[in-house]
């Protein structure tokens, strides 16, 4: 006969079941992240929609119109390249469409970087500032799942694109108006831009189950878990514009 604890015990659930709950009730997903850590399934998923939109852009856009976009966003950078003999320039603007090209297809290999840091500052701050019981591999594991809301950028990246988009705005950076930042062009204020482009819809998203998660994978209070998260967020920002000040 089946102990009353035994039975008590969540069923495991597979790969499949932890994507979908992720989005429809993450609370089981993370639970679940302390029986398995493996992340191959939703960095999977990431995988093929970065590709996918990376595409779309190179065929719809193009890389050359894309660095041509990002540097107008750049006021000092701009007026530099401008004085540059037409030879010159054309030959770092190629140079540089290139770069970001090679980048932009190589981004599920650096998310796995970025990825290991956000994941080693979390792991850090939970162990020393809150004493947390929880294991790397697990909070990376955590990390890679609360990504999975920032496929729907890709997602609608591509369905504009394929709808007839205009590419002179596209950023590629803030390819979709899921931020406010969004909406400020090259005309205005680089700062606000910096300010505004974090508060993004998809981005709060990942950061509040990002938080559960951490409290669902360790011993962590809640309030602990939002704290630290948005406490690091808010560092960002904080760097986000500083930069923003300091080149504008």
């Amino acid at each position: 006969m089946q102990s009353p604890q035994l039975a008590q015990e969540p069923k495991p659930l597979s790969e499949g079941q932890r994507i979908i709950d992720t989005f429809i009730a993450p609370s089981k997903t993370f639970t679940d992240l302390r029986r398995n850590a493996s992340w191959w399934g939703p960095y999977l998923i990431i995988v093929i929609t970065s590709i996918a939109f990376v595409y779309v852009v190179d065929q719809k856009v193009g890389f050359p119109k894309v660095v041509d976009n990002a540097i107008q966003l750049q006021p000092k950078t701009a007026d530099r390249i401008d004085r540059m003999p037409a030879d010159q320039k054309q030959k770092v603007m190629q140079q540089q469409a290139t770069v970001t090209k090679v980048i932009s297809y190589c981004i599920p290999i650096v998310a796995l970087i970025f990825y290991a840091i956000v994941a080693g500052v979390f792991f850090a701050t939970l162990k020393f500032a809150a004493g947390a019981d929880i294991k790397y591999s697990t909070l990376y594991a955590l990390i890679v799942y609360t990504r999975l809301p920032q496929i729907f950028i890709a997602l609608l990246g591509i369905l504009s694109l394929l709808a007839g988009g205009s590419s002179d705005s596209f950023n590629i950076e803030n390819a979709v108006a899921t931020n406010p930042g969004y909406f400020i062009g090259p005309d205005g204020s680089a700062v606000l831009r910096a300010l505004l482009t974090p508060l993004d819809v998809l981005s709060f998203w990942s950061m509040i189950l990002t938080a559960i998660g951490i409290s669902c994978i360790s011993k962590v209070k809640r309030g602990t878990a939002f704290a630290v998260v948005f406490g690091w967020f808010a560092v960002y920002v904080i760097v986000k514009v500083g930069f923003a000040v300091a080149t504008s």
